[in-house]
């Protein structure tokens, strides 16, 4: 009997060793909404930047109303609005989109030279240990080139996102220091995001920014985490529960975001 009491004892301990050693080491993406009911036209706003923050200190997504990006970079949050300036929120504004998680660098991708949009990401993506997981990817460095977008607040009825990001404001900085922040998501996350790469940018200075569109960097830093856990939360709204999400335009998305 005692050998037993003992036996059990140990196997509970590895157990809660095992689950609390997970839960410290993995990385968890906290989503609000999706991507697709973005792309609808759902801009309410539906958490808040300040319960947001509990979840994450690194992020991207979106400001109720669809006014301009918005980035959460260590810790704090960033507006980028469709005048290109860079604001602060405040923390009780809304979000009606947004994915954020605590970031936890666990691989880094040395950089050689200068590299375009494309170059970049495919010398990332190729660095990945696996195309089954999604990763938050932090560059830091000195760009000679990026291009970002954001968009501007939108008034009810709401326009779907197409038609949105046809006069979308477009700014160009050229010899400028910055970060490139975000996700690369794998294919199986279509239908609640965009697979591959989904990048904002914000300048050193916290001047300019948005969603970045094309880059040439000439140094960096690339910093990666790992994401094993993915927790999404949907709007307890009527207007939501009335989107019709089931055949999503993923060639229009792909449009949208690029």
């Amino acid at each position: 009997m005692k050998k037993n009491v003992f036996l059990a004892a140990i196997v509970v301990f590895i157990t809660v060793f095992s689950v609390s050693s997970f839960a410290a080491d993995s990385g968890v993406l906290y989503q609000v909404s999706t991507l697709g009911a973005l792309q609808e036209g759902f801009y309410d706003g539906v958490i808040s930047l300040d319960a947001l923050k509990n979840k994450g200190d690194f992020g991207i997504g979106t400001i109720d109303l669809l006014d301009g990006e918005m980035l959460l970079l260590d810790g704090v949050f960033y507006q980028v609005r469709s005048d290109g300036h860079v604001y602060l929120p405040a923390g009780n504004v809304l979000t009606p989109f947004a994915e954020v998680t605590w970031f936890k660098q666990n691989m880094t991708v040395p950089l050689s030279g200068s590299y375009t949009y494309k170059g970049l990401t495919e010398l990332i993506e190729a660095a990945f240990p696996s195309k089954n997981l999604p990763y938050a990817v932090r560059i830091d460095g000195e760009f000679s080139y990026v291009k970002t977008r954001s968009v501007p607040a939108q008034v009810k009825p709401f326009p779907r996102l197409a038609e949105v990001v046809k006069t979308q404001p477009v700014f160009e900085m050229k010899n400028i220091k910055g970060t490139i922040m975000g996700f690369w998501l794998p294919q199986f996350y279509g239908g609640i995001n965009m697979p591959g790469f989904h990048l904002h940018f914000i300048s050193g200075d916290k001047k300019s920014g948005g969603h970045l569109l094309d880059c040439s960097i000439t140094s960096g830093t690339v910093r990666v985490e790992y994401i094993h856990n993915t927790s999404l939360t949907l709007p307890e709204r009527s207007d939501f529960f009335k989107l019709n999400l089931e055949k999503t335009d993923k060639k229009e998305l792909e449009k949208i975001e690029k």
